[in-house]
């Protein structure tokens, strides 16, 4: 049986709490911590962790569960993420943190050796990697049926009004670490990694075109290049209507994607396409025999950690992964704000490497002209269903 905690009680905490309570054979909720009690005292409430002891501080929580705490979600803004989780795994506890991992590399990489210096396990959420669409379009690449891919266009589209960056600390490089490339395109970026990898050049370009309320970008456009020759586009935004959101890879045979649509060519004599409607049905036939995944999204993901740390394995989703993540997102804000193309990987002498650097270096769009300290309003969306 797992001990667990949950730091940091906002929006997203219930995905979490969801997730451990599908597994009471497995693990129970003995914490919850956050600056405000009242919201930590409201989830106690509303899940019924009649169990679970109050805290306002990490520290207080880690100090006094010392042995006694298996694993701790972190689920607090981003620039707390690498404090956190480094207090915890340094403490002997297991850590899943939320997307995304951390404010800067550097965090990332001192998160990475407190986890080797514990001997702990770190994990970041990604849970769109455990959807049907993403995970089946992943073993259909796999296969080699469409070939290697050719280009993969990546639509991270959310939307989101202008009261969103009211929020004290959305909107401001200093807590919030970025705009929409960071905190909403964190999944599909994640995932562009998984599929392909991580890009040799990167070009971008960054505006706030909606929200003058918030310091950061709520649109990005970058082109990737891969070693092999392939690229990809990835569109950042939080002003498009109807948040469609899809990852389409154009591979040598097929264009497959998420969600799930195939369409495959093969050439006439005079090198004009002609539908390969053979190649089509294979696709579609491997497609539809992959069997569903019997967890989906965050429950899926707190499932493969807790499988984890009870076989001695690792999880699914690491801190390699995620930190792969933040670096991608890193170099399209550097390609962005420096105005030109940028080489990967990104060294410790990068004046993007750490988060003063970053701070230094972007381009405030405009300043945060109003700041509350909770919405009323709980609901959220956190997109990929489809």
């Amino acid at each position: 049986m797992l001990n667990v905690a949950i730091i940091g009680t906002g929006n997203i905490s219930p995905a979490h709490i969801n997730a451990y309570l599908t597994f009471p054979d497995r693990c129970r909720i003995i914490a919850l911590c956050d600056i405000y009690p009242e919201k930590a005292e409201e989830k106690k409430a509303r899940f019924g962790l009649s169990d679970a002891k109050i805290y306002d501080s990490h520290t207080e929580l880690l100090r006094e569960l010392s042995g006694k705490l298996d694993l701790c979600s972190v689920c607090t803004p981003p620039f707390t993420h690498s404090k956190i989780a480094i207090d915890a795994l340094l403490s002997g506890v297991n850590v899943i943190v939320e997307k995304p991992m951390a404010s800067s590399l550097e965090e990332c990489d001192r998160m990475l050796d407190a986890e080797a210096q514990s001997g702990r396990t770190l994990s970041v959420i990604a849970q769109n990697r455990f959807t049907d669409p993403y995970m089946k379009l992943r073993r259909v690449l796999d296969s080699g049926l469409a070939g290697r891919v050719l280009h993969a266009e990546i639509d991270s589209y959310w939307w989101r009004g202008h009261c969103y960056y009211d929020l004290w600390w959305r909107g401001a490089w200093a807590t919030e670490g970025g705009g929409c490339t960071l905190n909403h395109a964190v999944h599909h970026i994640d995932m562009l990694g998984w599929l392909l990898g991580e890009p040799e050049r990167v070009t971008a370009v960054l505006s706030n075109a909606a929200h003058d309320n918030a310091e950061v970008e709520d649109i990005s456009i970058a082109a990737m290049q891969y070693p092999n020759g392939a690229l990809a586009e990835v569109t950042s935004s939080v002003i498009h209507h109807g948040e469609e959101q899809q990852i389409i890879l154009q591979c040598e045979r097929a264009r497959i994607s998420a969600p799930w649509r195939v369409y495959a060519s093969t050439p006439r004599p005079n090198g004009f396409p002609i539908r390969n409607e053979s190649l089509e049905s294979e696709l579609c036939a491997l497609y539809d025999s992959l069997p569903d995944l019997k967890y989906t999204g965050h429950t899926a993901e707190i499932d493969d950690v807790m499988r984890a740390l009870e076989s001695g394995g690792r999880p699914f989703i690491d801190g390699r992964d995620g930190r792969r993540t933040v670096e991608i997102i890193t170099s399209i804000y550097k390609s962005g704000f420096e105005q030109r193309t940028v080489s990967l990987p990104l060294d410790s002498s990068d004046p993007f490497y750490t988060v003063d650097g970053i701070q230094k270096n972007v381009r405030h769009f405009y300043e945060k002209t109003n700041s509350v300290e909770n919405f009323t309003d709980g609901v959220i969306t956190v997109g990929g269903s489809k």
